[in-house]
């Protein structure tokens, strides 16, 4: 499975073993994939676990702490170039990353977050507290659906299940810190939101004391009620997942709903020592699991790389993200004409695109249309850097549709083709953009899937220009996956449909963190709407233009900015001043 090499045999040996005593949950959850991906995975989990022990050891100080966090970081760097590591846990993960050609700096951020923990970490409130535990979690476990798609197995979540899948992590990160509620306390350590906290006044100075009382065993009540309810969600595992990933999925929530029954149990002992299920109780969840897993990969034809790649050619390297600081400008227009200014208060918060008339552009030249594709993709580029230059915060563009499936097959794929190198290329690397996506991912090709989910993972941390991409969108597709999200949540009784208001509605959205649109713009003469962004734009600005797309460049969404500055937006008030018009 992993060559000859005795010092590299050794270093998986040694992350089976840490992972095998540390994390027996883990090491059954990986006990049920093929043979051959077991050792990408205990290099990954020990490679994580290495540094958390780092990050944890009280026998230094935190500065000392946070040195080590970094001296590891910066070894990994060092070493992925050449593909070995003196230190197992890293030799080992420096060879899967090679042999299963992962792109470890999505793990930078999670793994410079663990130095940044070592100072201490207070959530306000349970925001603050989902996006650390997901900016840790999702990176390690992106790399882990990597190595399932790399060896032939996609791991395909639908957009619109994504808030699940992030949900089920939170699950993952409330049970464990349940679970280690008894060592964090000894360090002094509570990773409990204030909010959570504030709701059982006098929890959080009992628990300060490990006092067991009604206040504590009401907030871990509470906390397990939640954890319960993030773990078990009904979408997680959809429609079309090969059944031996669905498997893994499956007997995950049933092990954590396992430990979380075993923390209710525990009762004061939960402030001495982390509980765990009885040995028959993870028997008889994991038997019926490994038959299954048996069965489903039975049927598989796996691609798995061979041990040993050339020491040749490139390497996988933990590349560090630009700071804010390190990003460049965008080049100036051509013309040399400068961006306006306009007032920060008085840009708009999130322009939204319809990109109208490469094709027509492409046939009055004599041209197939697929070339206006193309065209259209320097004005895509142009706009962003006009976008930046003027500090704007959300650019939305209609990249294609669900109806642009009916256009003609060779049209689609030139489309498709071109989305896939414009992404490739990543003409926005060296930006403060970062990249989202909107859509579904069923009907586009896998390769697409993978690099959009890469590049949303590795520019989730800037703070500029949020570009989402809406590939395979519809507006109404969009409205009935929400309804059909709060239909599920009422049918389990977590939501009273007579109780429904538009927050829930926008919450329940595939993209609930798309702010709403102010201006929306399209180009190519038409004045529709076409389907888009229907429940954001409710109280947009339109501004419509007879330009054709490629033709577009950053002067026209000056202009189309500038123009929306000019409007009185009410939204249904009477003006703000009745002075004479000017």
């Amino acid at each position: 499975m992993i060559g000859d090499d005795p010092a590299l045999r050794a270093a998986y040996r040694l992350c089976r073993l840490r992972t095998r005593r540390q994390d027996p949950a883990e090491y059954a959850l990986i006990q049920l994939v093929p043979a051959p991906l077991r050792p990408a995975l205990h290099a990954l989990w020990a490679a994580a676990n290495a540094l958390d022990d780092l990050g944890d050891d009280r026998t230094a100080p935190a500065a000392e702490r946070a040195v080590r966090v970094e001296e590891w970081i910066a070894a990994l760097h060092r070493e992925l170039p050449t593909g070995t590591s003196p230190d197992p846990v890293r030799h080992a993960l420096v060879h899967t990353a090679v042999r299963w050609r992962l792109d470890l700096s999505e793990l930078h951020a999670a793994m410079t977050q663990v130095r940044d923990d070592t100072r201490g970490r207070h959530f306000t409130d349970w925001t603050e507290w989902r996006t650390w535990g997901r900016d840790n979690l999702l990176p390690w476990f992106g790399q882990v659906r990597t190595v399932f798609d790399r060896a032939g197995v996609p791991v395909a979540l639908r957009l619109d299940t994504r808030e699940t899948y992030e949900e089920f992590l939170d699950g993952v990160r409330l049970t464990d810190i349940l679970t280690d509620l008894a060592a964090d306390l000894a360090q002094g350590d509570l990773l409990v939101p204030g909010e959570a906290l504030d709701s059982h006044p006098g929890s959080a100075a009992d628990l300060a004391h490990r006092r067991w009382s009604p206040a504590v065993s009401a907030l871990i009540t509470h906390l397990t009620g939640l954890a319960r309810q993030w773990v078990t969600q009904e979408g997680l595992i959809s429609r079309g997942m090969h059944p031996g990933p669905a498997t893994v999925l499956h007997t995950m929530a049933a092990l954590l709903r396992a430990q979380l029954d075993a923390i209710d149990t525990a009762g004061p002992a939960l402030l001495q020592a982390p509980p765990r299920p009885a040995p028959l109780t993870r028997a008889r969840i994991l038997a019926p699991a490994r038959a299954r897993a048996t069965l489903a990969w039975s049927l598989t034809p796996l691609t798995v790389p061979p041990a040993h790649q050339p020491v040749h050619g490139g390497r996988p390297v933990l590349s560090r993200p630009a700071h804010t600081a390190a990003f460049r400008s965008p080049p100036p227009h051509p013309s040399g004409e400068r961006p306006p200014e306009i007032p920060p208060a008085h840009l708009p918060a999130h322009v939204a695109v319809i990109m109208d008339g490469n094709g027509r552009w492409a046939q009055q030249r004599g041209l197939p249309r697929h070339e206006g594709h193309r065209a259209g993709a320097g004005a895509v580029r142009d706009v962003v850097h006009g976008a930046l230059d003027i500090g704007l915060r959300h650019l939305t563009l209609y990249t294609f549709s669900t109806e642009n499936w009916h256009r003609d097959a060779e049209e689609v794929d030139a489309i498709l083709d071109l989305l896939r190198r414009e992404l490739t290329d990543d003409p926005f690397r060296d930006l403060d953009v970062r990249l989202g996506w909107h859509g579904r991912a069923g009907r586009l090709p896998p390769d697409l899937v993978d690099l959009l989910h890469l590049r949303e993972r590795t520019t989730r941390t800037r703070t500029g220009l949020t570009l989402t991409m809406c590939i395979d969108y519809g507006g109404r597709d969009e409205l009935t996956r929400a309804a059909a999200a709060l239909a599920r949540r009422s049918r389990a009784g977590r939501l009273d449909p007579d109780l429904i208001t538009e927050d829930d509605f926008a919450r329940h959205l595939p993209r609930p963190d798309l702010p709403d649109v102010d201006l929306l713009w399209r180009t190519g003469g038409e004045h529709r709407v076409s389907n888009f962004l229907p429940w954001h734009t409710a109280y947009a600005e339109l501004h419509f233009t007879p330009g054709l797309w490629p033709d577009t460049d950053r002067r026209d969404l000056w202009q189309a900015v500038t123009s929306y500055t000019r409007r009185q937006r009410r939204h249904g008030t009477t003006p703000a001043t009745t002075g004479p018009p000017e």
